[in-house]
């Protein structure tokens, strides 16, 4: 992908005028104080409602010995969800004008996000994904309909744009009507297909004018989105948890287990926090890179939470596999979510060869906790603790031998 030319600002609050209906202008990237809209918050809450289903299905995949298949369907949905969200980001982030009919149109998404989260427990079961694909449809359709009002209202290149992003999004949902006919056998290779098509739009639809999306904007919204998957990872493991004390009164041997998938979790919040991202995201080629590796951020963050019920269930014996796949379930998606956080974030902040190995060792350190046995989720959340007690050290360290403002690494 290749950066494309800022398009020049739109004075910040021209939206053209107050009515119910108005022209759906771009936005610029002047505007002081852009923060996530109400709307914005509403959407992110109910998209999370789908994440969850799709854990739980990944739980019951897995704890039933499907586990290959269960992680490559929940690979399949986990996309279908993220770049329906990640699409309507971006185009809010860039034309939002909260007027009576984007609202509307908005709310349409959101109904179809529940009708796919509706479809999930089908498209594992069963293989059949009408309902997640009719619940992908709508969401796709309403979001074309806002790129043709977008169209109507620009001209020249922005024009364009808006008709590119509209032709390739109709396209593509045309594409994914081959997970309904294909062969069974065909439909991984069909999703890789239609995920590198659909990942292709933004690139070709920007090709020459970029959209007015904020930098502050952008950072904001993806950070909301990963607090929220985070708070659904706790929330998961929390209700775990205690229907293992209920039911098996095994608090003893659920314990290590709560401590270390909080620590893991907050070390988390921590590590993807820790530094601002926003003045990274200069360009279209920056950004789209950093936007599109989100989806193992994001993956990754809420199959810690299907790795922490897995943990637990296989720890009271409700699920038949081993301990040693129990742990892996909840260390491995920690190590990617290190690592991937690392490569998006951290090392851009990092100065020395020790401040950039911080998370790269602790990814491999979490690996190998996966081998201690009932202890391997703790030792994981320890490791993960420290790290975050390393970077902080560090950070310390450098700001006061450059006697300068503390650039904080985690």
């Amino acid at each position: 992908m290749t950066s494309s030319p800022t398009p020049p600002p739109v004075p910040s609050g021209a939206l053209g005028g107050r009515g119910p209906l108005r022209r759906l202008r771009a936005r610029g990237r002047d505007e002081a104080h852009r923060t996530a809209s109400p709307l914005e918050l509403f959407f992110d809450l109910c998209f999370v409602v789908a994440v969850a289903q799709a854990g739980i299905e990944l739980v019951h995949s897995v704890a039933e010995g499907h586990a290959g298949q269960g992680i490559l369907d929940y690979a399949m949905v986990f996309f279908a969800l993220w770049w329906a969200w990640m699409n309507f980001t971006w185009f809010a982030s860039a034309y939002d004008n909260d007027d009576v009919l984007y609202r509307v149109v908005t709310l349409v998404q959101i109904a179809g996000v529940l009708v796919l989260a509706a479809g999930v427990s089908r498209a594992f079961a069963d293989h059949d994904y009408l309902v997640v694909w009719l619940g992908y449809a709508i969401m796709r359709v309403a979001l074309a309909a806002q790129w043709l009002r977008a169209a109507r209202a620009g001209e020249g290149p922005e024009r364009t744009t808006a008709l590119r992003y509209a032709g390739g999004v109709l396209a593509c949902q045309v594409g994914w009507l081959g997970l309904l006919f294909l062969p069974e056998g065909a439909r991984p290779w069909w999703f890789l297909v239609m995920a590198l098509l659909e990942m292709c739009v933004p690139p070709f639809a920007e090709r020459g004018h970029s959209t007015s999306w904020h930098p502050r904007h952008i950072a904001e919204r993806y950070g909301l989105f990963t607090i929220i998957v985070l708070g659904e990872t706790i929330a998961a493991a929390t209700v775990a948890v205690k229907s293992g004390i209920d039911e098996n009164d095994a608090l003893g041997e659920l314990l290590p287990i709560a401590a270390g998938g909080l620590l893991i979790i907050f070390a988390a919040w921590w590590i993807y926090f820790v530094v601002p991202i926003h003045g990274h995201l200069r360009s279209n080629r920056q950004a789209f890179l950093w936007g599109y590796g989100h989806y193992l951020v994001f993956a990754s963050a809420a199959a810690i939470g299907a790795g922490l019920e897995m943990a637990v269930e296989q720890r009271v014996g409700k699920a038949h596999i081993s301990t040693l796949a129990a742990s892996a379930a909840v260390t491995l998606p920690t190590a990617l979510y290190l690592l991937t956080v690392w490569a998006l974030h951290s090392r851009h902040f990092k100065r020395g060869i020790t401040q950039q190995l911080v998370l790269p060792t602790t990814a491999l350190l979490v690996i190998c906790c996966t081998f201690l046995g009932h202890w391997a989720v703790f030792t994981a959340g320890v490791v993960c603790a420290l790290s975050v007690a390393a970077g902080e050290t560090l950070a310390a360290r450098m700001a006061v031998r450059e006697s300068g403002p503390v650039t904080r690494a985690g």
